[in-house]
């Protein structure tokens, strides 16, 4: 519980639930500042480029990364390795908080614990795109079949 006569009052002045309402609310009653709608704008023209590179890399192929031989895939080996580290940190931020007992970790425990699911959902996405088959991906996924792990050779 909140110890007032430690921390002092959490709300000054005398108000009523319907004035903290409407302190809490104020911001999203307000006009839409200029600044966010220029970077809503941009964010959705790097959200549009990036689809239609997907899009482009499916149906095209691999080769329009220039990667077109079997030893030049340090770029992608790389963003592949950045997602896996990234959920790997989000993860130790939650266990070194918990490990420490910090009384203040759950809102940092959530952002951290998305930030680990956004990760590892971006680095499932490479090996499917790697393969230059997309249409094939599921061969890269263990499934059970009556052939024996290698299928027929």
């Amino acid at each position: 519980m909140y110890k007032t006569d430690v921390r002092g009052p959490l709300i000054l002045g005398d108000k009523n639930y319907r004035q903290i309402s409407d302190d809490i609310i104020a911001p999203i009653n307000q006009p839409i500042p200029g600044w966010w709608k220029v970077a809503f704008f941009i964010a959705l023209l790097m959200t549009i480029f990036g689809v239609l590179a997907l899009y482009q890399t499916v149906a095209v192929g691999l080769g329009t990364w220039g990667v077109n031989n079997s030893v030049g895939w340090g770029w992608e080996i790389i963003n592949f390795v950045w997602w896996i580290g990234i959920g790997h940190a989000g993860t130790a931020f939650s266990i070194f908080l918990l490990i420490l007992r910090q009384k203040w970790r759950t809102s940092i425990n959530r952002a951290a614990e998305a930030m680990t699911v956004v990760a590892v959902m971006c680095a499932a996405i490479f090996p499917a795109i790697h393969m230059g088959r997309v249409w094939l991906a599921f061969f890269i996924f263990p499934y059970p079949n009556t052939r024996g792990p290698l299928g027929e050779l």
